[in-house]
Order: structure tokens, then C-alpha cells, then sequence
């Protein structure tokens, strides 16, 4: 039997979950070191040069990219699929997963959850609300105007669970930690597949976990999520001094 996976990065990161999700509907076990990548050591920049989460280790490559973790994962574990069978349906969830890592993950992680969540309570500054106040009346909008033209009436997008509707969902897991939430009146489509896609075993496993962190101060992460029981890396990359990344996107 192959190790468990192991996992750096904090539940609350959306690509982290995104790996995650691809993970249970693999139903390969793992271990996680939960450090958010602001708080990552030296040896955490060796393993992802540009400082972010999620990195992957297993018995035979170390990677550093969701996309590239989780397409890793598929040709692995080719079955059960996490990616659609034909080639164009593929190709359309590769690109909805980039829309969303890229786009999604612009405006509603950066603009957005690092502005209400992570400037305040990592780094001690002021959110700007004049950059809320814009992601919410301008960027919002623009990318929820593109997926209600995206997503199924019911169902998802590919038939069973994909890539594509795990990229999509994440990001407004994280959204909802910003207390932001999709107007089903303007956007229906958008609003019911998101409740579906978070519906999901996948997704709703990792809630406990998430809840806790969002609770807990960062630097007892490790250990409150040990008392739940969490299967965690022996050792871990974190470290105490917060350092900033040397990209955005």
C-alpha cells in the first residue's frame, strides 16, 4: 500500500482544498503540515520557490502548483476520473480551473479574503475599504456575470464531480469566510451550483477542520487541529515570523 500523501498548507487556503477534494475523491489518504505560506521556513521556500500552498510530497515527486498537484494526482490515480473522459470537455474544465485559480482567485482571495481576513489579523493592517468597496460593486459581478453563462441548471459540469466544479466552489468557500455570498435572485445558476458543489462529501469533510482554524489563533493551528485528530506530518515548515511571498499572482 502506497504512503499517505503529504500535504503543506492550511485547510483554509482555497487551493489547498482543491487538492484536498481531488484526494478524497481518489480515496487516497494523507498527512497535512497546516502553515499558512506567510509563516513557512526556509525549507518551505526550497520547496515552493515562490512561497505558496498547497506543495505535495509523495513517494517519488515534490510539487509546488494545485494544477499541477492535482493532474499529477489524475494520471496516477486515473480512476476513479476527477477530469472529463473527452477531449474538449477536458479542455474546457483545464481552462475553468485556470479562469479560476487566475481570475477567481484575483478577486475574491486577494481583493477580497486577504483585505477582510488575512491583512488584519496576519499582518495588523487595515483592510482598504475603498478596494472592498470596488472588488464588491465592479470585479464580483464581472466574474459571476461569466459563470452564470458557465454553469448547468442543475448538476455539474461534466456529469460527475470534476476539476472544473472543485476549481470553481473553493473560492467561494473562502468567499463565505468573508461573509460574502452569491445573490441567487441576479445569479441562480451561479448561486444553486455553488451550494451544490459545497454540498459535496469532499467539501463538507473539511468544514470541521476549517471552522476550527477560523477560531483559533494561527500559531495554534497544529495543535488544535491534533486534538480533533488530524493525521499530521511529523515535522512541519512553519515558523513564527510571518514573511511575504515574492509574487501576488
Amino acid at each position: 500500500m502506497m504512503a499517505p500523501v503529504q500535504i503543506v498548507g492550511s485547510f483554509l487556503s482555497p487551493y489547498v482544498r482543491k487538492v484536498l477534494v481531488c484526494l478524497h475523491e481518489k480515496g487516497l489518504s494523507y498527512e497535512i503540515d497546516p502553515i499558512v505560506p506567510f509563516l513557512g521556513d526556509d525549507r518551505f521556500s526550497q520547496l515552493s520557490p515562490i512561497r505558496r500552498i498547497p506543495v505535495m510530497i509523495d513517494d517519488r515527486v515534490t510539487l509546488a502548483d494545485s494544477s499541477v498537484i492535482c493532474q499529477y494526482l489524475e494520471e496516477r490515480h486515473p480512476d476513479p476520473p476527477f477530469y472529463p473522459r473527452d477531449v474538449a470537455d477536458r479542455a474546457r474544465a483545464r481552462w475553468l480551473e485556470e479562469y479560476a485559480d487566475t481570475r477567481m482567485g484575483d478577486v475574491f482571495i486577494w481583493r477580497l479574503f486577504n483585505q477582510l481576513v488575512i491583512n488584519p489579523f496576519v499582518w495588523g493592517e487595515a483592510s482598504d475599504q475603498a478596494i472592498v468597496a470596488k472588488t464588491l460593486a465592479e470585479d464580483v459581478p464581472t466574474v459571476l456575470d461569466y459563470l452564470e453563462l458557465q454553469l448547468p441548471a442543475d448538476g455539474f459540469l461534466f456529469g460527475g464531480l470534476s476539476i472544473a466544479d472543485v476549481s470553481i466552489g473553493t473560492f467561494f468557500r473562502n468567499a463565505s469566510f468573508a461573509r460574502f455570498t452569491v445573490d441567487a435572485v441576479r445569479w441562480p445558476r451561479t448561486a444553486a451550483f455553488v451550494e451544490r458543489v459545497l454540498a459535496t462529501p469532499g467539501f463538507q469533510r473539511l468544514v470541521p477542520m476549517e471552522q476550527c482554524l477560523l477560531r483559533t489563533p494561527v500559531g495554534k493551528h497544529r495543535r488544535a487541529l491534533a486534538e480533533m485528530g488530524v493525521s499530521l506530518m511529523a515535522d512541519t515548515f512553519g515558523t513564527d515570523t510571518p514573511r511575504r511571498g515574492v509574487m501576488r499572482l
